[in-house]
This record gives C-alpha cells, structure tokens and sequence, in this order.
C-alpha cells in the first residue's frame, strides 16, 4: 500500500477510500498523544432533553437537519445517540417521514441494539428511494450473531443484482471491521462470484484487512486492542500500519498526516460511544464517525461511516519561463 495522494483521498463510493483512510489513521494513531477528544458541549445536552422530553415536532427536526450550519446537525445526531434506546420509538416514527427518515435510520444504527436492528431490517424492503438499506447492512458488522454476518455475505453474493453501489460497499466495510480469519476464504469466494470489478476488489481489500488485522491481534502488540476506546480505534487501522513499508511506520514523518477526535459521544449506560474522527493529509480531509461497543472482552469497533471528504486548497505553482 503506498502513500495517499489527492486522488485517493477522493470520494469514489467504494471501499478503496478506507483503507487510504486506515494509512493515514494507523501511522498517525501509532504515536501516543496524538488523539484530541473533546467533552460532550451543552447544546447536545439541550438537543438530547428535546429529543426525550419534548412532542416530536417532524418539522422542527427537518429545519435542524436542512440547517447550512453542519455543527447544528451534528449536534443532534450526537444528542440521539446520547438519549440511546429511549429514542427508538421516536426514532421509527421519524422513519416514516421522507425528510427525516436518513436521520432516524443513521441514529439507529448508531444506538444499536436488538431493537433497533429489527426496526432497520425493514428497511431492506422499504420501497422509497432514499437509500436506507445501506444503514441496516452497515450497521450490522459489529454484531455477534452469526446469522448477521451471513446476511453479509449473502448481500455482497448478490452485488450484480443490487443497483445501489452504495449498500454493497457498507456491507463490506461492515464485513471488514471484524477480526474473524474464517471469513478470509468465505470472502475470496464471493470475489470469484461476482463480475463487476470495483466490488471485486473492495472484497479483496476486506480479506487483506482482515488478515492483516488477525496477524496484529495475535502478535504481543496487539494484547492491549480493547483496553481503551483510543485502543478499539488503532486497532482498527492497524491493518495500513501493518501493510505499510516496513511495517514499523518508518515512513509516517513523510506522511504528513494527522488525526483529530473531535469528540466523543457515551450512550446513556456507558457501554457504547460514538466518535468523530477527521484524518488529514496535505491534500484532503476525510471525516468518520465510528462506534465502539464495550464488551467482555473489552472495547471493539461496532460499525463506521464515512462522512465528507474534502480537499484541501493547494499552493500554485510558479508558471514554466517561456521558452
């Protein structure tokens, strides 16, 4: 895997996109004190009593989401979260509204939970287009059923059937978080079954993660991958720093990359949280938001989105002399 440039930092609408983002995550999350979170603000606090306490207003929702101030609209989707399970009644009357619907299918598959993912499963049969099965199969990653991980599979076998691009990649990017070795061979077999291309390497690209990701939790380094929520979230991109030259991140200073957590978001019983992440190179900024569940085992990444990428303005440079 080499150095990320401008065009790889561009939105392609495939999975290629994340592991560009695990290189520039993985060497920058390598350096202890590299990870900023900020504490939950008021207005999430204020959004969240709203949300809870309040009549549900479709209208006051959809002005807040159609807001051009982003911070107002990320706020709430932080404020449901952090209202957790109690909003999911709310939430799936919100569903079935088309100015609000995106929202309360994201919020759900933040939250999580037997509950919500019964209300998202729905989805996969709901016949307006805007786009919601994606949030059922991504939301699905991080379960531990395995009857979940084989609605995965199954989706990205049957990816020249679905019109939608966009629900096959977050099935394999859901597939792509987990640690499970035995996935390897179930994943090079759907690779051979489908004929586009594009998902064909997206496949590829999870079986390489994967395996990369096995190799460094079963190394001495990796003892430590969910002592923490920082931890869940190296772990996770762990797989580019593994892959990368050398494997030692000899190359990070050339890298020029950085790693901001703006913030971190807890459900109401502290058992999941919700962050935001933008990873930057000199040529773009890509933002994330990713859940980490806590668990016995300790902390694991449950599920992630891709949110904005953006480029970042470039010097120009100085025009050739006329010859």
């Amino acid at each position: 895997m080499g150095k990320p440039n401008k065009k790889s930092m561009e939105l392609s609408g495939k999975i290629s996109w994340g592991l560009v983002t695990f290189t520039l995550a993985a060497f920058c999350l390598w350096q202890p004190g590299r990870l900023v979170a900020a504490s939950p603000a008021n207005p999430v606090t204020q959004k969240q009593s709203v949300l809870l306490n309040e009549k549900w207003s479709p209208d006051h929702l959809y002005s807040i989401l159609s807001s051009p101030n982003p911070e107002a609209r990320e706020n709430l989707y932080r404020a449901a979260f952090a209202a957790g399970p109690a909003l999911i009644p709310k939430l799936e009357i919100a569903l079935k509204d088309d100015r609000t619907a995106s929202f309360a299918a994201q919020a759900l598959a933040y939250i999580g939970g037997e509950k919500a993912l019964a209300i998202l499963s729905k989805l996969v049969n709901d016949p307006r287009n805007l786009d919601l099965r994606r949030f059922y199969y991504g939301a699905l990653g991080g379960s531990d059923n395995p009857e979940d991980i084989q609605i995965l599979l199954n989706k990205i076998r049957a990816s020249d059937q679905e019109p939608d691009r966009t629900v096959t990649r977050d099935a394999i990017l859901a597939l792509s978080i987990r640690s499970d070795p035995s996935l390897v061979p179930k994943l090079e077999q759907a690779e051979k079954e489908v004929t586009d291309p594009v998902v064909q390497d997206d496949i590829n690209t999870a079986a390489t993660v994967i395996q990369l990701r096995t190799k460094y939790l079963a190394s001495a380094a990796g003892g430590d991958s969910g002592t923490s929520v920082n931890s869940a979230i190296r772990t996770y991109f762990m797989p580019a720093l593994e892959a990368a030259p050398g494997g030692n991140g000899t190359d990070q200073q050339d890298m020029h990359v950085d790693i901001h957590v703006r913030h971190l978001t807890y459900s109401p019983d502290k058992t999941r949280v919700l962050a935001a992440v933008d990873f930057e190179n000199p040529q773009a900024v890509a933002s994330y938001h990713i859940v980490v569940q806590k668990s016995a085992s300790g902390w694991k990444v449950a599920s992630v989105w891709l949110g904005t990428e953006r480029e970042k303005p470039q010097p120009h440079s100085p025009a050739a002399p006329a010859k």
